[in-house]
């Protein structure tokens, strides 16, 4: 089954909770805070994997969860860091956010490998925050949440050479004569209706063929199956228009030189990344009577720069000058230039705010934001003293005096997450 596009939910593991402990030791007096922090939970890796040819494995694990991190322990043990999810993907996978559709990476190379989700950041132990006015503190962190986020993983075959053309035009009988792919071949419209890839050697030479199922006119916009197969052409070098002039339809007015026009417009109209490839016509089924004929007028209509190879898969008819011919042409072709491939970060044009303030019908002052939101979770809400560290925080983002910006007065209320508190001077 071939599968190339699907959305999955990557959550990385938490951090593992900081410890509070003190020292109890005989004959040692006030021995001071020696709670471990926690380990850092489990992070979330893309890697290419060059033997995978689909992404059929995701069908039905749409959801990849990590662990979280070991949490610490008194006598300054500190947690476990979580061991990575590395999860396999076949090369040519392209990587998008899903809320933003930022592209994250084009993976391409065997053993790659994509960082998608962070895990949190192990909590602090209370050992982390004596001071010199404070030698008790029981002040500790809850581990850091892990990221958790919806991403796109979309597969563009990595292949030299794509076979493009009208439905039942040869493209399957062409690369099952040349190659050793074996794709379903019957003679009616849309019998392909997966891509197949075959490796074509000759000795010396080697090449990959994409046999991509059949175009129709309105393939850019979606028509038939466009969409999801024009961008499996998008990565090729080369691209082969397979056009049938041996089959002769009654009551139907086939012209082999309208198809190969609709399929060029329908090439360039989808992206302009077929634009500059060089392209290479291949005229199919010429054991068949009068394919001569409809040849050399078809040929009489094209023009002088196309390259145009006559021949009968089924006879092999001119297959070995033509797989040659395209193996010399991909030693004269660049490489095509993929996405640069950068570790994971993501450009935000507009930076977050780290906080907002609104009032609600009751009027009550609420307070969201991701990054305090995370500052929320991690503070331990147990003690008058993790109360107080949590009020310097809330000082140092700023978000009392924006509170008081907004007319805030002594007794009124605020909200943040599901906690609420009178605000007082």
């Amino acid at each position: 089954m071939f599968f190339d596009r699907v959305k999955i939910n990557v959550k990385a593991g938490n951090g593992g909770d900081g410890c509070i402990s003190f020292r109890r030791e005989k004959y040692v007096d006030m021995g001071g805070p020696n709670g471990g922090d926690g380990g850092d939970g489990g992070s979330i890796y893309l890697e290419v994997d060059e033997s995978l040819r689909t992404l059929v494995d995701f069908k039905y694990k749409r959801h990849i969860k990590s662990v979280r991190g070991v949490h610490g322990k008194g006598s300054n043990k500190h947690g476990k860091n979580a061991e990575p999810i590395v999860v396999k993907v076949p090369p040519g996978t392209l990587v998008k956010e899903e809320e933003s559709g930022a592209i994250l990476a084009d993976l391409i190379q065997h053993g790659q490998r994509l960082l998608v989700a962070k895990g949190g950041r192990g909590g602090r132990g209370n050992a982390r925050f004596m001071t010199n006015k404070d030698k008790a503190p029981r002040v500790v962190e809850n581990g850091e949440p892990g990221v958790e986020k919806w991403i796109v993983l979309e597969l563009k075959l990595l292949a030299d050479v794509g076979l493009a053309g009208y439905p039942n035009a040869g493209k399957s009988t062409l690369i099952s004569s040349i190659s050793g792919a074996k794709p379903k071949i019957a003679d009616y419209p849309f019998t392909t209706l997966t891509p197949n890839l075959g490796v074509v050697d000759l000795g010396e030479q080697s090449f990959i063929m994409a046999d991509i199922p059949g175009l129709i006119q309105g393939a850019h916009l979606g028509a038939g199956l466009g969409h999801d197969f024009l961008k499996h052409l998008e990565r090729t070098r080369l691209i082969v228009h397979v056009v049938d002039v041996g089959t002769e339809v009654e009551g139907l007015d086939r012209d082999p030189y309208e198809e190969w026009v609709q399929i060029n417009e329908e090439l360039s109209k989808y992206s302009e990344n077929f634009l500059g490839k060089y392209h290479v016509v291949v005229a199919s089924k010429m054991d068949l009577s009068g394919a001569e004929e409809r040849l050399e007028e078809f040929k009489a209509k094209l023009p002088k720069e196309v390259e145009v190879f006559p021949i009968s898969a089924v006879t092999k008819q001119g297959t070995k000058a033509l797989c040659h011919r395209l193996a010399d042409l991909l030693d004269e072709i660049e490489e095509p230039i993929i996405h640069e491939i950068t570790d994971y970060k993501v450009t935000i044009a507009l930076e977050e705010e780290k906080f907002q303030i609104h009032r609600d019908s009751a009027g009550t002052y609420v307070v969201e934001g991701k990054e305090l939101t995370k500052k929320f979770i991690m503070n331990r809400m147990d003690s008058d003293e993790a109360l107080m560290h949590f009020h310097k925080i809330l000082v140092a983002m700023g978000v009392i005096k924006a509170l008081k910006k907004k007319g805030i007065k002594p007794g009124d209320t605020v909200r943040i997450m599901d906690m609420e508190f009178d605000f007082v001077e």
